[in-house]
């Protein structure tokens, strides 16, 4: 009889690339969806008079969106299954982009993108909990980095096309935010099929549908190694408890602390690099994007060859730094806001990978959609603040004060990665989502199969 092997330690294959390509194209929709409303508030706006309220009131929708979607479709996922919600937010994808091009007045607008944005959060909770519950250990790491690597893709890609449709005529922001439904409807033709994840089938006490799913996809031999005995229904207040909390904290806040200047900066680029007196924001938008989108190329290839904890610290310090000199300086030069936004955008790309990294990693199975769900929520929080509080901000306190701001919260995303974040590289899944006050379950679980071949 063939010796077993732990899903953790399959070798990869092309059902793991498939997956990963199917969970990444939603990445991408998501990173268009946002990306795509910088460039047609600043087509839109003048022509209809949007004041700074309006503009952050749109483009802090979405985030809001993504904070309701997260923390109520993470649970959901965790009770009904990933399958099931792995598709259905794809739909909200296509309908909420299809009727942006019907609105005529602001608040249509912020309506739609408010509903589009609690899909986002739903496939921000789904896609990396049923990715993670599938990929062997060794490539866990980039294959997951890669979710924000092509979100990252989306964003860039957006920012392109809509830099390429804006000359189109008073009506080119309406094909620009319709534009979004084409690559939805790609990545939900590419979904069908997927299976169900058999770590969660497992939590539930289906084995058979487990041992199934393992045998169609991976072999005879595989067996999934120790999983919860018996099912959990997941529940938001078991993230704070002693055994969580810890784990919680740090997920949401390094999130937090990330998004916030990320997406107050990028979100309004063109209006950001106007005020800091750049000629061309357009085409200093599309650079900063293109630096963007090699930090998050760098960052997939880096992800295994760094450790997670010094990643996430010395990144913020970076960030913080790029962005000292415009908090300095009462009037930058081209070059200095050209250099410190490339810093910056390059920085928090391949840093952000860490996203769809680490906090697929910090909770088990009967938990990881809820915990991921409810960190990608309270991170919103912190991308919704900005977006909306960067043009008033910009209008009240100038360039130099909300640059300041930015640094300072950069600062407390370094310290409170100093302070809580654990090492999760390298180590089994069940390994590294097994609590801070208990033994790894590895440690303890009894084995679920004779004989188990070890890496």
């Amino acid at each position: 009889m063939a010796d077993r092997v732990l899903l953790d330690d399959v070798p990869l294959s092309s059902f793991h690339l498939r997956v990963t390509a199917y969970t990444t194209g939603g990445m991408f929709c998501d990173g268009y969806i946002l990306g795509m409303i910088g460039i047609a508030l600043a087509v839109w706006a003048p022509q209809v008079g949007l004041t700074s309220l309006w503009e952050g009131l749109i483009g802090a929708s979405a985030l809001v969106g993504i904070f309701l979607g997260a923390l109520v479709f993470g649970p959901i996922t965790d009770r009904v299954g990933r399958q099931t919600m792995y598709l259905a937010d794809l739909v909200l994808f296509i309908i909420g982009s299809a009727l942006q091009f019907f609105v005529d007045e602001p608040w249509q607008l912020a309506v739609l993108r408010l509903v589009m944005g609690i899909a986002i959060g739903a496939d921000y909770a789904i896609g990396a909990a049923l990715l993670s519950e599938f990929l062997p250990r060794r490539q866990r790491g980039p294959l997951l980095a890669s979710l924000n690597a092509v979100w990252t893709v989306g964003f860039v890609v957006a920012f392109v096309v809509g830099y390429l449709m804006r000359d189109l005529g008073d009506e080119s922001w309406r094909w620009m935010l319709a534009s979004s439904a084409v690559p939805a409807i790609v990545v939900l033709c590419l979904r069908l099929g997927t299976p169900e994840s058999p770590r969660w089938l497992a939590a539930q006490g289906r084995h058979e549908e487990a041992d199934q799913v393992l045998r169609e996809f991976f072999g005879p031999d595989v067996v999934l190694g120790p999983e919860p005995p018996s099912p959990r229904r997941a529940r938001i207040a078991e993230l704070f408890t002693p055994r969580w909390r810890r784990r919680t904290a740090f997920a949401s806040l390094f999130w937090f602390c990330q998004v916030l200047p990320f997406f107050a900066l990028f979100t309004f680029a063109p209006t950001v690099l106007k005020a800091l007196g750049l000629a061309d924001e357009f085409t200093g938008g599309l650079t900063l994007n293109l630096f963007q989108l090699a930090g998050g190329v760098v960052g997939v290839v880096v992800m295994n060859r760094l450790a997670r904890r010094g990643f996430v610290i010395w990144s913020f310090v970076v960030l913080a730094l790029s962005l000292l000199p415009l908090a300095l300086a009462s009037s930058p030069s081209a070059t200095v806001v050209i250099a410190s936004f490339a810093v910056f955008a390059f920085t928090v790309s391949a840093a952000g990978n860490l996203e769809t990294v680490y906090p697929s990693e910090l909770f088990p199975t009967e938990l990881r959609a809820t915990g991921v769900g409810f960190a990608a929520s309270m991170s919103r929080i912190g991308a919704a603040v900005g977006t909306f509080l960067l043009p008033l901000s910009l209008d009240h306190f100038g360039n130099q004060t909300t640059m300041a701001i930015g640094v300072l919260v950069l600062l407390f995303g370094a310290v409170v990665s100093w302070a809580w974040a654990p090492e999760t590289r390298h180590l089994a899944l069940t390994s590294a989502s097994a609590g801070d006050d208990l033994t790894p379950v590895e440690a303890t679980a009894p084995a679920t199969a004779a004989a188990v071949r070890e890496p």
